[in-house]
């Protein structure tokens, strides 16, 4: 479901820029782009998955129910996830400008859409449309401010001289394998043995 999310919000972005700048736009590891296998981040505008939160607020609830004519299955229940994501635009030099002309582009399309759905989507970016989780995917995403010495951290941790970027918390994304937990009969009657007692 991460992979889908991050193509979901990557295609939504090309046909966003489409029609102002013909960007090329990738979901990869931006800490790669000082090594040798970064020759091909250059020039584009990457999508980077820094940090998975577990949303805190819905850690704690029941196992899932789910009634048949018999018997009730119960499942976990989902776990909730805020992914971090990166937003960099590659360019140097001459083309700094660009970057930022690109980076202005991207705060643009998340200020005028900022929740995702597979339903509403340009394309389904090849994903499972018979997997309901696919189908019931949804997601908001909200501006993540970093304090400069987060930003000292992140880049460091990425290994790389900061480039201009823009950080987003994707909120949430549910995943499930909907295994059975275990299957119970339903309670259709209840027996006691109570006696009536009656005052005297």
């Amino acid at each position: 479901m991460i992979d889908t999310a991050l193509i979901l919000l990557r295609d939504e972005l090309i046909s966003f820029l489409a029609s102002r700048d013909s960007a090329n736009v990738v979901i990869d590891n931006v800490g790669l782009f000082e090594s040798a296998g970064g020759t091909n981040l250059a020039d584009n505008i990457i999508i980077t998955l820094v940090n998975i939160e577990q949303e805190s607020t819905l850690k704690n609830q029941p196992a899932l129910r789910r009634p048949f004519i018999n018997q009730a299955i119960y499942q976990n229940p989902p776990v909730y996830l805020n992914l971090y994501v990166l937003f960099t635009c590659n360019y140097s030099g001459d083309s700094y400008r660009l970057a930022l002309r690109r980076l202005s582009y991207i705060v643009q399309f998340l200020q005028s859409k900022n929740s995702f759905s597979m339903a509403s989507s340009v394309s389904a970016g090849g994903a499972d449309l018979t997997d309901p989780d696919v189908v019931d995917l949804k997601f908001t995403m909200e501006l993540y401010t970093l304090t400069f010495e987060q930003i000292n951290y992140l880049w460091g941790s990425l290994g790389g001289r900061q480039i201009p970027f823009a950080m987003y918390k994707l909120r949430l994304v549910a995943i499930t394998e909907r295994a059975v937990v275990r299957e119970v009969p339903l309670i259709e009657e209840i027996e006691t043995n109570l006696n009536k007692i009656t005052n005297p």
